[in-house]
């Protein structure tokens, strides 16, 4: 019998979320790389350079991949010839502790972004607990453990479905994943669980993002059985859809698919699909009563020598003085260098502007968006000289809701985030004569280095959802829905979905 010291499982799980807050899986950088040098795209080849650089510089800076750093999502494997050393904690408590510990480090802090009461007053939980745990009593004497911090943006595309026994999962995944949009920060994974019941089928999903990037090795060897050729027909289909990194369209949507399956009723056909992000995170380690884990990083050599060259139709803009006149001249898929000062708000800032807006108090006092931009961010707490933490975007159409009324009674000029906006919030843009710009998700350290100066100028309640005024300088941003209503996220994939159409046709001629 193995004893287990609680303190070695608990230190064991704050190592491995600080670990994975800053290191991507290597193979999983591998596989981006492939996908960087395959592109066709540029708009999409830019994207991956910046993830690439991103992760590069996370790497060497030990501080965040991504804004947010998820929620914990944690597979205990125990063998039942385990003893633990104490037993006044659960399981559950031991991995929340752990979690407490990762996320309120002051050598590298992490976003809080639990919060509880999630059907009531959604309070922030303020540190990341309560951890998501799955436990499974096993043969052996060891415990295994799988953790995960899972982002937001991603884990809200999870999609669901009772299919009938004659169903495709081919043809419900290929109808679905469009629809999903590009808040999951493509190119990624996707984790598809089958069969057992409903709840079952999510979980395998899950469990299934926790495996190694292989799909080349199964390109190579050919599949052995019904779920590798399932895998290798979803690989190339999705592939084939243009979707592409960050939505903008292009060869790789997916890096890989994963699938776990259990037996089903003879009557039902579950399927869940949950996509894995570009800050895909996740370790695994075991350990066996010697001590705490032993997790060794990568060796920095092993990331790839990506660079990222502005080309010439670069615009740079002076946010301090754009006018809407200016705006109007912006072309969909542009890149523009922004400096000057922005204002951030997300969800909670949104909602309670609106309700201020409509009890006829106005804006709070220090915030002006006349002509202003606001940017969809909750940053990550700045440590040492930083001037704020990791600072990429959130998705932008969780802010639809609010967008007629931020255009039509703040005098806000553009909006600044992450994937696509919906057609009636794009039609407002046109309206109004705004703009939308896209920030590439997955490069939170990266962007945040633009960011020069920040402060919390309203409701500084909300933590990472207060309102910051940032300056920035050449803050890197793609046009994705101009003043006309062109949007990059409509356009881009129904191009190389035909474009990837044509070369096939060429190469099967």
């Amino acid at each position: 019998m193995t004893v287990i010291r609680q303190q070695d499982f608990i230190e064991s799980i704050e190592d491995a979320l600080q670990y994975i807050s800053y290191y991507h899986p290597l193979d999983f950088i591998q596989a981006l790389e492939v996908a960087y040098h395959k592109e066709q795209n540029q708009a999409a080849k830019d994207a991956i350079a910046q993830i690439l650089i991103n992760s590069r510089m996370s790497a060497e800076g030990h501080r965040p991949i991504c804004q947010d750093t998820g929620i914990v999502t944690c597979f205990v494997k125990i063998g039942m010839d385990v003893k633990w050393d104490k037993t006044d904690l659960t399981v559950q408590q031991m991995v929340d502790e752990g979690t407490r510990r990762a996320y309120m480090n002051p050598d590298n802090p992490l976003r809080a972004s639990i919060v509880a009461d999630p059907a009531g007053l959604r309070k922030n939980t303020k540190d990341n607990t309560p951890a998501v745990v799955h436990i499974d009593l096993v043969p052996g004497h060891h415990v295994e453990v799988m953790i995960a911090a899972k982002g937001g943006g991603s884990e809200n595309k999870t999609k669901m479905a009772m299919l009938n026994p004659s169903d495709s999962i081919v043809d419900w995944v290929l109808e679905t994943l469009p629809k999903m949009g590009a808040g999951w920060c493509p190119p990624g994974m996707l984790g598809i669980g089958i069969g057992g019941t409903a709840e079952k089928a999510a979980v395998l999903a899950k469990e299934s993002l926790m495996e190694p990037v292989d799909i080349q090795e199964l390109l190579a060897r050919g599949p052995q059985n019904a779920e590798e050729k399932l895998r290798l027909e979803l690989y190339e289909k999705v592939n084939k859809l243009g979707i592409g990194a960050q939505g903008l369209g292009g060869l790789t949507t997916v890096v890989d698919v994963k699938i776990k399956s259990v037996p089903t009723h003879a009557a039902s056909l579950p399927v869940v699909m949950i996509p894995n992000c570009a800050a895909t995170r996740h370790v695994h380690f075991h350990l066996d009563g010697s001590g705490p884990a032993d997790i060794t990083p990568p060796k920095l050599e092993d990331w790839p020598q990506v660079t990222w060259e502005l080309g010439s139709n670069v615009r740079r803009v002076n946010l301090d003085t754009v006018t809407p006149e200016d705006v109007q001249s912006w072309q969909a898929g542009e890149t523009v260098l922004l400096s000057g000062k922005m204002l951030t708000g997300r969800d909670a800032a949104h909602k309670r502007i609106a309700d201020m807006l409509n009890k006829g108090e106005g804006l709070p006092q220090g915030v002006d968006l006349k002509n202003k931009f606001i940017y969809y961010v909750g940053p990550v707490d700045a440590v040492r000289d930083e001037v704020v933490g990791p600072a990429g975007p959130t998705t932008a159409t969780r802010m639809d809701k609010f967008t007629e009324m931020m255009l039509s009674q703040t005098g806000l000029l553009g909006m600044i985030g992450k994937s696509e906006r919906g057609d009636k919030t794009v039609e407002s843009i046109k309206q109004h004569k705004a703009v939308y710009l896209m920030a590439v998700g997955g490069a939170a350290y990266l962007v945040s280095k633009a960011i020069k100066k920040a402060r919390v100028v309203a409701f500084a309640d909300l933590g990472m959802e207060a309102i910051y005024e940032f300056e920035v300088e050449d803050m890197p941003v793609t046009v994705a829905v101009d003043s006309n209503g062109n949007n990059v996220h409509k356009q881009g994939p129904a191009i190389w979905k035909a474009n990837i159409a044509e070369l096939d046709a060429k190469l099967k001629a």
